[in-house]
């Protein structure tokens, strides 16, 4: 029942359509208007298809399950579908970090009908890169298996806590899934512990995998190219709104201060804790400077961590802070047409011509600003510059936070 009431997504599915009937000619025989109004109306989707005032998760565990089967051989995405996702992500999971700086993300391989942990959840992006670039010497191989990593990846994500925002995008190219239980009994243990499952197919739509991202609230895609691929995965590097269900939580984190060598009794040489594991004596490093977490003074390289001792989150105020913006978007810029002043935007200081038809003008530092700068200012930017050179605006927005 749930698939007949789902709206109709595919243009077969649809009314007849004259889509060739947006490109009209203006007086002059020229169709850069028409075509500018498309690329206009292409930009500006993805800002009005977002929810405003919907609660996003600021502390988010996202597993990236990755199919890395023979299929993944294949060379529509060149050079190979696994060389070009391993690539991809290591450009997401940077782009991830630095919007999430406070979240956490794990990586799961799945080939031969069996599932791999390649990395735990972690807040080190570096490391993470480091895994992707050791696994291009990876031979894909055999069938994946969806159920095997769904199962793995929901052994750490149902022991977080209630406010964790729990998450898993799984990458596959493969037609089929060898699973050794029923999926359905699956699927339907991650909507009871309220996990996001979202799918990038490479080769074609799975009614499983759709069926599984509807159930528990993710997104489905397939990709088309390249491009497409990565603008699949940059729409999650955006959190999901979370249940409104869900209670408000205190989480407890440190502020570790920098041991320096001038320190005093800060500099002692002592193991550093990131790089403590195992007794190789290589991946061993002692170190006079790092942070000292303020509940066991354990030394940590860099933030975020998660303290190997006392499992205290370690964060730096930057870190917080920039974890804010979803919480505090900045508010929508009203559109209006160009009628000609001012000459210049304000971001960019592009000279804005009768081809720009039209601007975007903050409601409180009623500065202007152009197409481009726009987007950048809401998807990246997260901070509007006409505001912040602004004495007024800036303090009563720092008020607010």
């Amino acid at each position: 029942m749930a698939d007949d009431e789902e709206e109709k997504e595919y243009r077969w599915e649809t009314g007849y359509e004259k889509t060739w009937e947006a490109i009209k000619e203006d007086d002059h025989g020229s169709l850069e208007a028409s075509i500018a109004d498309i690329i206009h109306n292409a930009k500006r989707k993805r800002q009005l298809d977002k929810k405003i005032g919907a609660r996003l998760g600021m502390m988010r565990h996202l597993y990236v399950i990755l199919d890395a089967s023979e299929s993944m051989s294949n060379q529509d995405l060149k050079p190979t579908r696994l060389l070009c996702s391993l690539k991809l992500l290591e450009d997401f999971i940077d782009e991830f970090f630095y919007q999430n700086p406070i979240s956490q993300l794990g990586v799961i391989v799945t080939r031969n009908k069996r599932a791999e942990k390649v990395g735990d959840l972690t807040g080190n992006s570096k490391k993470h890169v480091r895994e992707l670039k050791a696994m291009q010497q990876l031979q894909p191989a055999g069938e994946p298996s969806l159920q095997n990593s769904l199962e793995l990846a929901l052994k750490s994500l149902r022991l977080l806590p209630s406010h964790a925002s729990k998450e898993i995008l799984v990458i596959i190219g493969a037609l089929t899934t060898c699973d050794p239980g029923d999926i359905n009994e699956t699927i339907q243990s991650l909507k009871t512990d309220g996990v996001r499952c979202s799918v990038i197919g490479l080769a074609a739509e799975l009614f499983i995998c759709k069926r599984m991202a509807t159930a528990t609230g993710g997104e489905h895609g397939v990709a088309l190219d390249d491009k497409h691929f990565k603008e699949q995965l940059n729409m999650h590097i955006d959190p999901p709104p979370t249940a409104t269900r869900l209670d408000a939580a205190l989480v407890k984190m440190g502020f570790p201060h920098h041991a320096l060598q001038s320190s005093g009794t800060d500099t002692s040489i002592a193991v550093c804790m990131c790089h403590a594991e195992g007794l190789d004596e290589s991946a061993v490093k002692l170190t006079s400077t790092g942070y000292l977490c303020p509940q066991c003074l354990s030394k940590h390289c860099e933030l975020p961590v998660e303290c190997r001792a006392c499992g205290l989150t370690l964060v730096s105020a930057p870190h917080l802070a920039r974890s804010y913006h979803y919480l505090f978007p900045v508010e929508a810029f009203k559109e209006v047409p160009f009628e000609g002043t001012p000459s210049n935007c304000y971001g960019c200081q592009k000279v804005l011509s009768q081809k720009d038809k039209k601007v975007y003008i903050c409601n409180k530092c009623n500065q202007t600003f152009c197409l481009d700068c726009e987007i950048f200012i809401h998807e990246s930017l997260h901070t509007c510059p006409g505001c912040a050179t602004n004495p007024d605006t800036y303090h009563r927005s720092a008020e607010r936070t």
